[in-house]
This record gives C-alpha cells, sequence and structure tokens, in this order.
C-alpha cells in the first residue's frame, strides 16, 4: 500500500499529467490473491524472494544482463561507481530471478519504459517496504540508462526505469543511473506502447492480483521471459558524462512510482 500511495502522490504533482487524473483517488487494495494465483507464472516465489533482507550480495564493479522479452533480446551493463546500492540491489533481484515475467507495465515513447512489478503477489508484498537509501546522482539520464523509480527520498524497491531520451532534468530529483543499455536498445524502443500510462493507475491491483490482472486488462503488454547476468564485464567503462542540455519537458508523469519531469 505504502509505494502505491506514495506512487500515486508523485503522478498527481506531475505537470503535466491530464486534469482529469489530478483529483484521482487511492482505489481499495485488493483481497489477497488465492495460492493458486500466487502460483501463477512471473517472478519465481521461492524462499530467498520472500525474504529481501536476506539478499545483501556486493556487486562486481561491473556486470552485464540478457533480458529476453517477447520482442526479442536486449543487454545491460550495470557499473557499481556510478550507485552501489542500486547497482547492489539490481544485482541481488537479478541473481534470485526476481525479473522474470515481469511485465514492461508503462512505456511512454519518447519518455521512459520502466518495469519491476512481477506475476506473483507473495513476492510484490515482500518487497514493498524493502527500501534502500538513496545514491548520490554521478550520471546522467541520458538515452538508454537504466535508473531506479522512487516515490521520494529513500523509497528505492524494484522498480527501475530506462530512458527513451535525454531526461537530465530528472538527475537535480535524485534520480541515479546504475547502468545503461549497451545491446538491444532497438528492441527496447519496439516494447507495446499502446498502453501508455494507462497501467499506472492501478499499480495496487498489478501488486495484489500480479500476472493474472495484467493478463485480463492489458494483455498486449510486452514482458521479460528471463533476465541473466550473463558476465562481470572485463573493465568499466568510462563514466557518461553529465547531459549539459535541458531536457525538454515530458508530455506525461515520469517514471513508477514517479518522477517528476
Amino acid at each position: 500500500m505504502k509505494r502505491f500511495t506514495t506512487w500515486l502522490c508523485l503522478f498527481i504533482f506531475s505537470a503535466l499529467v491530464p486534469s482529469g487524473l489530478l483529483g484521482q483517488t487511492q482505489p481499495a487494495a485488493s483481497q489477497p490473491a488465492p495460492a493458486e494465483q500466487q502460483k501463477s507464472s512471473g517472478a519465481k516465489t521461492g524462499a530467498s524472494l520472500l525474504h529481501p533482507e536476506t539478499l545483501k550480495a556486493k556487486a562486481p564493479d561491473v556486470y552485464e544482463v540478457q533480458f529476453v522479452t517477447t520482442k526479442g533480446n536486449f543487454v545491460i551493463q550495470v557499473t557499481r561507481a556510478w550507485a552501489p546500492l542500486g547497482a547492489d540491489r539490481f544485482y541481488n533481484l537479478l541473481k534470485y530471478h526476481f525479473y522474470d515475467g515481469a511485465s514492461f507495465f508503462r512505456v511512454v515513447p519518447g519518455f521512459v519504459v520502466q518495469f519491476g512489478l512481477t506475476g506473483s503477489p507473495a513476492v510484490n508484498k515482500a518487497w514493498t517496504d524493502a527500501n534502500i537509501k538513496d545514491d548520490p546522482v554521478t550520471q546522467s539520464n541520458l538515452p538508454g540508462t537504466i535508473t531506479f523509480a522512487m516515490a521520494g527520498p529513500n523509497t528505492r524497491t524494484t522498480q527501475v526505469f530506462i530512458n527513451f531520451r535525454n531526461n537530465s532534468a530528472l538527475d537535480s530529483q535524485g534520480f541515479a543511473p546504475f547502468g545503461k543499455v549497451t545491446e538491444g536498445m532497438d528492441v527496447v524502443n519496439q516494447l507495446y506502447s499502446g498502453y501508455a500510462d494507462s497501467p499506472t493507475s492501478h499499480q495496487g491491483e498489478i501488486t495484489n492480483e500480479g500476472k493474472a490482472y495484467l493478463d485480463k486488462n492489458f494483455p498486449k503488454l510486452d514482458s521479460i521471459k528471463r533476465a541473466t547476468i550473463i558476465s562481470p564485464a572485463a573493465a568499466p567503462t568510462a563514466p557518461a558524462a553529465k547531459g549539459t542540455a535541458p531536457a525538454a519537458k515530458s508530455t506525461a508523469p515520469v517514471a513508477g512510482e514517479k518522477p517528476k519531469p
């Protein structure tokens, strides 16, 4: 509930949100899904994923991740020095296959694509309040970079977004990139975007009902078949330069638990 509420608050503050959504109230929480539904495809509901406090491994200095999706494959290279806490959290989620089966539930062309709610209600619930502290912003939100979504200071959990464009305006809001797409950005650009921001007002239902809710209400969404750590890269890449040009005003509110554009 906490993730959902704070996410909605930032949605309201977003400057260019459609006026019809400004007065939107928080939907009632859904009833817990039956056990058989919690076993539906999505993140593996093993003991480790149900206990976030136990997943504290330190990530390699640099590592690469392959995402196999319903649209094709892409690779992200993570550089721990850019945002150590974010890189470590992402690494632990990947090690235990948190993102396997997750949908790209928010795809706003020319802005961001976001994911990080699983198909398993039990796993979603376990991670709702598993916050990590903020990292200093050392890199800019340039095209292809990946960043944790948040709902204010020290609220990062599992949701991340990939920048489609120069979103350097997010830098001053505390959004700290921790990696970048190095292969397959064309695949990322092709992810189904017909629903745009529509699923974002249904985070409570997605959290509580998982894949069943998405399949019923947003059946065209692309998803992650599996996300696998494929290598600790040989050497760190040069840090991305901080963007100098201000980002254009967004035509839609930003990522997930919602950064302001």
